[in-house]
C-alpha cells in the first residue's frame, strides 16, 4: 500500500520546493524521499541524481527550470540520500520502477526525464522499460549499460567500477573513512576541486555516513551485469534525446553522445568546456539551458 508521509524540511526553501515521503510497501517496503518544486500546473520533469550524491545536486538547476514554468520532481533514488536502503533491487530497471511508482502516485503519466551519473542510467531505463513515460530524455555524463560497449568504465580510468563490484572488501576498507572516500570524488572529478562547496559536502556526508549507505551505493555498481542483460536487447528509443558530457577532468565528453546514440535514434550531443563530471553543480545554468531547449523544442 502506498502511503504519503511528511518529509524533513532540510534546505527546502533553497530551491523553493517542499519535501515529501512516500511509502511504497509493495517495493521492498521502500520509503522514498522526494522534493516537489514549481507550479502545480507546470510541465513536469523528473531529475535523477547519481553517486555519491542525492537530490541536492540539482539545487541550482531546479530554480532555473521552475522559472521557465516547469514542475520538478526530484527524488532520492533507492538506497541513497534520505530514501530507505532495501537489501536488493539496485538494477536500474528496478530503480526506474520505483520512479514510475512515484509518478503514478503523483498522477503523472508522461514527462521529461533527466538523469546524471547513475541517475542517467536510471533515466534511460525509465524511458526504455516503461514506454510512454518519457516524452524527452536527457542523459548527463554517463554511458548506458548494454549499449554494445562492454566497458562503461572508460578503459579502466574509472577504476572504482571494478573495485566496487568486489563483494564486502570495499565496505571493509571504506567504513569509518566515508569522508575521505567521497571527498576524493568531489575534489577529483570536477574541473575545479572546489566546485562542490562545504555546505554540499556536509549534506552528502549526512546521508552517506548512515547505516547501509555504503552497501546501497556500491550495489549500483554490482548490478551492472544485470543492467547490461536488461538493456542489450532493447530497440532504440525514438524520442528527442540530449546527451551532455563534461569536457574537462573526469568528464566523459563526447562518449555520452556516442553511448546514447547506440540506444536512441534522435540524439543531440553537447560537451561543456571547463566542466568535469559533476555537471549539475559545475554548470547548472548551462545544463538548465540545454534541458529547456530539449523540452521546449
Amino acid at each position: 500500500m502506498n502511503e504519503e508521509r511528511p518529509g524533513s524540511q532540510v534546505r527546502a526553501s533553497t530551491v523553493g520546493g517542499t519535501h515529501h515521503r512516500l511509502r511504497l510497501g509493495e517495493r521492498d517496503g521502500l520509503d522514498v524521499h522526494y522534493v516537489l518544486a514549481g507550479p502545480e500546473d507546470g510541465e513536469p520533469v523528473v531529475l535523477l541524481h547519481g553517486y555519491p550524491q542525492s537530490w541536492w545536486c540539482w539545487r541550482d538547476v531546479v530554480p532555473r527550470l521552475v522559472a521557465a514554468g516547469k514542475r520538478c520532481v526530484v527524488p532520492d533514488l533507492r538506497g541513497l540520500g534520505d530514501t530507505t536502503r532495501p537489501a536488493g533491487g539496485y538494477d536500474k530497471r528496478t530503480v526506474a520502477g520505483d520512479v514510475r511508482a512515484l509518478l503514478d502516485h503523483l498522477g503523472i503519466d508522461s514527462l521529461g526525464v533527466v538523469g546524471h551519473d547513475w541517475g542517467g542510467a536510471v533515466a534511460y531505463a525509465l524511458a526504455a522499460h516503461f514506454p510512454g513515460t518519457a516524452t524527452h530524455l536527457a542523459v548527463v555524463d554517463v554511458a548506458i549499460p548494454g549499449d554494445g560497449n562492454p566497458d562503461i568504465g572508460a578503459g579502466g580510468q574509472r577504476w572504482h567500477h571494478a573495485f566496487l563490484r568486489t563483494l564486502d572488501l570495499p565496505e571493509a576498507l571504506v567504513a569509518g573513512r566515508e569522508e575521505v572516500w567521497v571527498r576524493w570524488f568531489y575534489e577529483t572529478y570536477p574541473a575545479h576541486p572546489d566546485a562542490i562547496d562545504a555546505v554540499s559536502v556536509a549534506e552528502y556526508l549526512r546521508t552517506y555516513t548512515t547505516p547501509g549507505a555504503l552497501r546501497a551505493g556500491f550495489a549500483y555498481y554490482r548490478a551492472i551485469g544485470q543492467d547490461v542483460a536488461d538493456n542489450e536487447p532493447l530497440a532504440p528509443l525514438d524520442i528527442p534525446c540530449l546527451a551532455v558530457g563534461g569536457g574537462a577532468s573526469w568528464g566523459r565528453g563526447s562518449e555520452v553522445e556516442a553511448s546514447l546514440s547506440r540506444k536512441a535514434t534522435r540524439v543531440r550531443g553537447v560537451v561543456l568546456p571547463d566542466c568535469g563530471h559533476f555537471v549539475p553543480e559545475e554548470k547548472p545554468a548551462e545544463l538548465a539551458r540545454e534541458v529547456l531547449a530539449l523540452l521546449d523544442g
